[in-house]
């Protein structure tokens, strides 16, 4: 599993939205009035928001493997300098285990120690390519307690309890949250069943009827109207479940993708 780098999403976002942008364009010149205008730009947002949305997924898999490896890593740690070794052989020591994503990152920061880069710089070079939230908060700690003279192997056994306990804290909030999450796919179902029914047993028959021609909406535009409100609630209801279930909007992004997608082919098969 790869880790994404930052200037990664950047390119992503600025292709896809540049190529995004010139469907909005083509739809403009060539499909204004058609009903072929509102496909293109679901497709457009789409395509904006896919690339991102997948590279994100698979980031946040890669960090959340990464801080579930970090306290056996410093169980590992402490339990090397119980047997008297120094602190940078328990590090390239550790760089010979497996340790999912963490494993090249080790051993990144025992090459670096071994080329006469401190203990110290070594950490905080590991922490800016882990970049994760909880060795943001681990590695100042245990680079203040090198500087400030501390005997540094002693922060490393609380630091895996700190961790165990945040990611025990992490997994029960998602645990908690995942049937919010369902709740937000049940709702947006529940609404494409509401206006698929509505519109083949009401609209349908209400537009045939003469009394009806002037006071009611044509079925070719109730059906857009329910394409415009299904796009809302499958783009904002996605960005909803993200926040709810990950604590970031950009993780909802996949879950619009997927609701875009779903009620796109609902409403263009079944109505």
């Amino acid at each position: 599993m790869p880790k994404v780098q930052v200037w990664e999403k950047k390119v992503a976002w600025f292709v896809s939205v540049s190529l995004a942008i010139i469907v909005i364009a083509t739809a403009l010149l060539t499909l204004v009035g058609s009903s072929l205008f509102d496909e293109y730009l679901l497709l457009a947002v789409i395509i904006a928001i896919f690339p991102s949305a997948i590279l994100d997924y698979v980031d946040n898999r890669w960090k959340r493997s990464a801080d579930a490896h970090l306290p056996d890593l410093f169980r590992s740690i402490v339990q090397a300098q119980e047997t008297g070794t120094a602190l940078p052989q328990a590090i390239e020591d550790a760089s010979k285990r497996r340790y999912g994503v963490l494993t090249g990152e080790l051993k990144k920061m025992a090459s670096q120690m071994s080329w006469g880069m401190s203990f110290e710089e070594a950490l905080q070079s590991f922490g800016r390519r882990v970049d994760t939230r909880l060795t943001r908060q681990a590695v100042p700690l245990i680079v203040d307690a090198g500087y400030s003279g501390g005997r540094v192997e002693k922060i490393f056994e609380p630091l895996g309890n700190f961790v165990d306990s945040t990611l025990m804290a992490v997994r029960e909030r998602r645990a908690q949250t995942r049937p919010y999450v369902a709740i937000i796919y049940v709702a947006f179902f529940v609404f494409l069943f509401t206006i698929i029914m509505l519109f083949k047993t009401f609209f349908i028959q209400m537009g045939e009827l003469s009394v009806f021609q002037f006071a009611l909406l044509s079925p070719e535009e109730t059906k857009t109207l329910f394409f415009h409100m299904s796009f809302m609630q499958a783009l904002f209801g996605g960005l909803v479940a993200g926040k709810m279930g990950e604590g970031t909007m950009s993780a909802g992004l996949k879950h619009s993708a997927i609701l875009l997608a779903v009620g796109y082919l609902s409403l263009k098969f079944l109505v």
